[in-house]
């Protein structure tokens, strides 16, 4: 018995939390934090961009992916925030200006109309799908757990893309930020936090480098430590298929664990993230570094 007592009294310590590991509070100092578990697409891709300009060694893995300039492409431009938008809308040349020549905008500030069969006839057949910067409450408003968001999931069911820049970037995730009906400054906004979903266990932030964002994910990830936070330069890119993302483009792309950082200065700085270049890869269930990929892989 008192053998027992002393065994529950052990277990009882081991249970109770430090108070510096008290939720809210920063981490001691050697603390394993728990790893964030990132799903990305089974089947199908994922083309994420960090606003600007979307140049064409994007657009060629974007289309490439598509099954080339023909294929059937879904623009969602619901996140700029006008009242209609017409085929002479400017945020498509970029793609007629690559060559793209079956292109359908699809629009609506309407749940229910986003909800019906008629307006989502158009993505059942598309091989791409896109999403333009503006304000990703909006895409929320409009889309989130609708019938076009599981359409859209179709896409890449079948074996397609789905791409977006800046706030369509982050609207891709499953946690979403700057989603504040008020501004786009609040990481965290109430109300605002789920995403698509359509890369699991991730947090994507946009325009890092260019509007000197690169540690605002911090506070994120240190509130969900199971999140992976994913900071997008704009004109770069993640290009994500199944369990690994490669970047392209023109900057860089800072990836946010909360848990370990990769060089003597970053931790003089205290930062945890850490930079990567176009080329290199990451892979999304070990949460490290790969090499690059091959020239023979498409």
């Amino acid at each position: 018995m008192a053998s027992l007592r002393k065994a529950i009294v052990v277990l009882a310590i081991v249970a109770v939390p430090s108070a510096s590991h008290l939720p809210g509070l920063p981490d001691p100092p050697g603390l394993l934090r728990a790893a964030p578990v990132v799903k990305g697409p089974e089947h199908g891709a994922l083309v994420i961009v960090g606003g600007g300009r979307v140049g064409p060694e994007i657009l060629t893995r974007f289309f490439d992916l598509a099954g080339g300039r023909d294929a059937a492409l879904v623009v969602i431009p619901t996140a700029n925030g006008a009242e209609s938008y017409g085929d002479d809308w400017p945020g498509l040349k970029m793609f007629k200006d690559f060559g793209a020549t079956h292109i359908t905008v699809v629009h609506t500030n309407d749940r229910k109309v986003a909800d019906s069969e008629m307006f989502v006839r158009p993505i059942t057949t598309a091989r791409a799908v896109w999403f333009p910067g503006g304000r990703q409450w909006r895409l929320v408003d409009s889309y989130l757990h609708t019938r076009t968001e599981r359409e859209v999931e179709r896409v890449l069911e079948r074996g397609g893309v789905v791409g977006g820049s800046s706030a369509g970037a982050s609207i891709l995730a499953s946690y979403m930020v700057r989603g504040a009906r008020e501004n786009n400054y609040v990481m965290m906004a109430p109300g605002y936090e789920e995403g698509f979903g359509l890369i699991k266990g991730v947090a994507i932030d946009q325009h890092m480098l260019t509007r000197n964002r690169q540690d605002d994910l911090e506070e994120v990830v240190a509130k969900h430590p199971d999140v992976l936070g994913i900071g997008l330069d704009e004109s770069t890119a993640i290009v994500v298929r199944g369990q690994q993302f490669e970047i392209a483009g023109a900057s860089k792309v800072a990836v946010h664990d909360g848990r370990n950082v990769e060089s003597e200065r970053q931790q003089r700085n205290g930062k945890k993230y850490f930079f990567m270049a176009p080329g290199e890869r990451y892979d999304l269930t070990k949460l490290e570094r790969i090499g690059r990929r091959p020239a023979s892989e498409p």
